[in-house]
């Protein structure tokens, strides 16, 4: 699927793969209501209504990426509702059945978030944690009694962290699909401040990408 992708807009990458992968084996956007929070291209919430999903609604931050979304969805003729806010703030008070997922996730030098640079599309804060803790906390009110999360993240940030800070949303989660990639660029540059860290083991040239499954208990 060719995408229309200004500059600073976040690209579809082995990430953004992995994810569509699990919502399409498991047939989690058929007939469901279905949230993309950080839509970027607007991947996700374009394959979620090709693959079914009542409604589709894409959220992000980013002008560019809002545009992104709302012309690609339309050159695919995708039914998608794009709003522009921070994470769950367009939707406030509403109910999805399926919760879609890839917010920065690489850690970064320092603890400030870049808001204008193409860096905000992957740096997260010191740990790597500063959006994903959010959308953790956020999901259990954004889904329906029986919907569904699905986030997909690099280990260097803590699976067992996200799998924690869903649990304690009262949030059943669990790692549903891991795959190993090659570094990209972002990686490959950060790879020396994530040994120090000991995010990382030494010359390790490749990362584990995970999607967690989570639902109300």
């Amino acid at each position: 699927m060719l995408l229309i992708r200004p500059p600073g807009v976040y690209r579809v990458a082995d990430d953004t793969s992995l994810l569509t992968d699990v919502m399409r084996q498991g047939r989690y956007a058929h007939g469901r209501r279905v949230l993309d929070v950080g839509c970027g291209t607007g991947a996700l919430a374009i394959e979620a209504a090709r693959a079914g999903a009542t409604s589709v609604t894409a959220i992000d931050l980013s002008l560019r990426s809002i545009a992104a979304t709302w012309l690609n969805a339309r050159t695919y003729r995708a039914a998608v509702h794009v709003r522009r806010g921070d994470l769950f703030e367009p939707v406030q008070g509403e109910k999805f059945d399926l919760l879609l997922a890839n917010p920065p996730y690489v850690p970064a030098p320092t603890s400030i978030l870049p808001r204008h640079r193409i860096a905000r599309c992957w740096d997260a804060g010191f740990d790597g944690r500063q959006v994903l803790d959010r959308v953790c906390s956020g999901s259990a009110h954004a889904l329906t009694s029986d919907g569904t999360a699905l986030i997909v993240q690099s280990e260097v940030c803590g699976v067992n962290a996200t799998v924690a800070r869903l649990e304690e949303a009262d949030m059943q989660a669990q790692v549903v699909a891991r795959s190993i990639v090659p570094f990209g660029p972002v990686m490959r540059a950060r790879a020396a401040l994530l040994e120090d860290r000991g995010l990382l083991k030494t010359s390790h040239h490749e990362e584990e990408l995970v999607v967690v499954e989570a639902h109300h208990g």
